[in-house]
């Protein structure tokens, strides 16, 4: 999907040349001198974009300077993507703990589309770390055409009669996401309006936020008198009675405001080219030692759940003194088939370099599973120099790809090396791309391991690569295990998210927490129900929700690295200004779809459906849904054919009172693909084709073809036939059957659905 898309924008940027701007002006000029790999990587959104998609190098020209353009015959198949020059940009930030929501804004106009002829736009949102799309705006100058946002829940798209079209809205990749405006006139302009959640890491002690913001040169508008203004707001509540510290600011914040845990920041210039490097900010909370608080909030107006809300947190401090445990890891590493090329490569790579960052009072080992079980050692290893030499030569000869998927064979023998673990923090690292039919099995198996292991069980560490595999049946495991899991849908991030995952997994310096809840609280729920370990790697947060008088302080007890009990009062307050269903929402989707998917509870798939509809976040069981509206439209004075059309009562989609709707579809992974797994297909080769150029479009032989789909449809097709003589309908009738079978009415279907 991603070398797509790269080469249909390689193919806009130079149709693009085609455009005459004026004399003296020309716009930024674009590197064409790449390699396709390097395309694919290099066209990929950075920023917020929008583009024209073109079916037709025809219709391509200035709408304002029309100029004399060589004819060329044909269509892109796919279609081209030319950028559309970018003439305001603005951005919101707020980050409260280590959760960031951002507002973006930006307007573009359509100056690549002869005036008179239409082109859907293909809006793309690069989102941060872990990004979940809140909601869209978009609004059409040219037609006073506006779409504004929504969640429904699958049965109320069924209730409709709509369904999501595959070309609609998708994930170009694992934090991209793009969706289709269909039919703009050339020369409009298009203010959209996007938000979205994303996190922030953790590193050494400080928070570090990084935002797509950085802009290529061929979106800057052609004409040096074009006025070119940004803007950034950022907003910093820590949420913590502590100082707050800024490490690095990528762009030159003015400090509009300071508070004890709030810091408010503004940039805003006039710039000749727009942005070219990401919003990075990072920012530390000062303390030495391991400090916490409990925070207490009400339900909001019209929550479906009436119970207070509350959330405690525990930061590790940056003490760099205090130790952490040794550890004994056991790395459960999927071998299948569908492994080959580059997932068994960088994972090999990663062991590597992981293996080397253990200290020499660790142990380890690894197991290799397909369909069998291949074990480095029987026992576990020390991490010696002379071991994990010995382990990078098994590691380059039996970790190949071949074989089936068997978890539960290689889990069970990761627990017997580790029965006798007493005085360490036992580790699993699973990595798989696939999943398996006996899941719900694994995980109640796991279950009774860990609840009859001793004072430190294993702690189970998931990782998932690709969207075949089963990302809540890891997510599930992890929390059994009270261990830690992430994932990618790119190959070529396995690297560094395997070692950001190992290095918050194997930074613990408080294990065992518990927390010493008041009995006369009702229907206390905690989100997750078993507490992870406090690492270096990240602040520990859990959530809840309770009935009752809450007290005003909360126990907490954990167990330090040299088996001392650690114990500490959090104070709780009422913070009002905290927003919490930004910083807990994604969480408690996430946590309640696992026990969903876990139990087959419908009940809990009914909840994770309310809270999304609730607070805006995608689930599993949501879609997202686009909202035309249109206030006096405009009809283009040269589409005479259409002009003609609309007087005919036609049955148009969309809701009973003519508002049209775009059902951009579920924005969750899904529950993985058994039958990719079986067959052994690799992460990635099965994504669906760009739908404009695998069902809108179709290669003709005349332009004038073309431009005859481009303004009939079957259906004004078939009424005309009424007034022809009986002869002449039967054989167009005829001819329409012939079509139907090569699935011409799939493509007719498509083409009217912009009109």
């Amino acid at each position: 999907m991603a070398r797509e898309f790269s080469a249909s924008v390689t193919c806009g940027l130079m149709l693009s040349k085609r455009l005459y701007y004026g004399k003296g002006a020309s716009p930024a000029p674009a590197v064409m001198s790449r390699s396709l790999s390097s395309a694919t990587e290099s066209y990929l959104p950075t920023a917020v974009m929008a583009y024209a998609v073109v079916p037709e190098p025809a219709m391509v020209d200035n709408p304002d300077v029309p100029s004399y353009q060589p004819y060329v015959h044909g269509r892109c198949d796919p279609p081209a993507l030319i950028p559309l020059h970018m003439y305001e940009v603005s951005m919101e930030v707020d980050c409260c703990m280590d959760t960031a929501s951002v507002t973006f804004s930006g307007a573009w106009r359509v100056h690549c589309i002869m005036a008179g002829r239409r082109c859907d736009c293909r809006i793309a949102i690069p989102m941060g770390q872990q990004g979940s799309l809140l909601g869209v705006e978009v609004n059409v100058s040219e037609t006073d055409r506006s779409y504004n946002s929504t969640w429904v829940t699958f049965s109320d798209s069924k209730e409709t009669g709509q369904t999501a079209k595959s070309g609609d809205g998708y994930f170009l990749a694992q934090d991209i996401y793009t969706f289709r405006i269909p039919q703009v006139d050339g020369g409009s302009n298009i203010s959209v309006k996007v938000s979205w959640s994303q996190k922030l890491s953790y590193q050494n002690g400080q928070f570090c936020l990084d935002v797509p913001f950085s802009f290529p040169a061929y979106v800057i508008p052609a004409g040096k008198k074009i006025p070119k203004r940004e803007k950034i707001q950022l907003n910093v509540n820590s949420c913590t009675g502590t100082e707050l510290l800024i490490k690095c600011s990528s762009h030159p914040l003015k400090e509009l405001s300071r508070d004890v845990r709030k810091l408010s920041f503004i940039y805003e210039a006039e710039v000749q080219a727009w942005s070219t490097i990401d919003l990075k900010f990072a920012y530390t909370v000062s303390s030495s030692d391991i400090f916490g608080q409990v925070l207490l909030q009400s339900p909001p107006l019209h929550d479906f759940d009436e119970r207070e809300m509350f959330f405690f947190y525990l930061f590790p401090g940056n003490n760099q003194n205090r130790k952490v445990f040794r550890k004994e890891v056991v790395f459960v590493v999927d071998t299948s088939e569908s492994m080959q090329g580059g997932p068994i490569e960088n994972v090999k790579n990663s062991l590597l370099a992981t293996l080397s960052k253990l200290n020499p009072q660790d142990s380890f080992n690894i197991i290799a599973f397909n369909s069998e079980v291949h074990l480095f050692s029987s026992t576990m290893v020390p991490a010696t120099h002379g071991s994990i030499l010995k382990a990078t030569h098994w590691l380059s000869s039996n970790l190949t790809a071949d074989g089936g998927t068997n978890i539960m064979l290689a889990l069970k023998q990761a627990m017997k090396l580790l029965s006798d673990t007493s005085d360490s923090i036992p580790l699993i690292f699973l990595i798989t791309d696939g999943s398996v039919e006996d899941e719900r099995e694994i995980c109640n198996v796991m279950k009774g391991y860990l609840t009859s292991t001793g004072s430190i069980s294993p702690r189970i560490c998931t990782f998932g690569i690709g969207l075949y595999c089963n990302h809540y049946f890891l997510q599930m495991l992890a929390q059994i295990g009270r261990g830690h899991y992430d994932c990618t849908y790119d190959a070529d991030n396995i690297e560094s998210r395997m070692e950001r995952l190992f290095t918050t997994a194997s930074s613990v310096v408080l294990a065992n927490i518990t927390l010493d809840m008041p009995q006369h609280l009702d229907s206390l729920e905690l989100f997750p129900s078993h507490i992870p370990d406090l690492s270096f790697g990240s602040p520990l947060i859990i959530s809840g929700r309770y009935k009752g008088e809450f007290p005003d302080v909360i126990k907490v007890n954990g167990m330090l690295e040299d088996r001392s009990t650690f114990q500490t009062d959090l104070k709780v307050q009422n913070a009002k200004d905290v927003p919490f269903d930004r910083i807990l929402t994604r969480r408690q989707i996430d946590i309640i779809t696992c026990h969903a998917w876990l139990s087959e509870s419908k009940e809990l798939e009914e909840k994770v459906a309310k809270i999304s509809l609730q607070t805006s976040f995608p689930s599993e069981y949501t879609h997202l849904v686009l909202h035309q509206t249109d206030s006096g439209k405009k009809l283009p004075e040269s589409t005479i054919v259409r002009e003609i059309f609309n007087k005919i009562n036609l049955p148009t989609k969309g809701d009973p009172n003519g508002q049209k709707t775009i059902i951009l579809g579920c924005l969750g992974v899904g529950f993985g693909n058994l039958i990719a797994t079986a067959k052994n297909i690799p992460p990635g080769t099965e994504e669906p084709k760009s739908p404009e150029g695998a069902e809108i479009l179709v290669k003709a032989a005349s332009n004038c073809c073309s431009m005859l789909l481009d303004r009939c449809c079957c259906m004004c097709f078939i009424q005309a036939c009424s007034y022809m003589n009986n002869q002449c309908a039967i054989v167009l009738s005829q001819l329409c059957t012939a079509l139907a079978c090569f699935e011409c009415v799939n493509c007719c279907y498509e083409l009217c659905d912009g009109f």
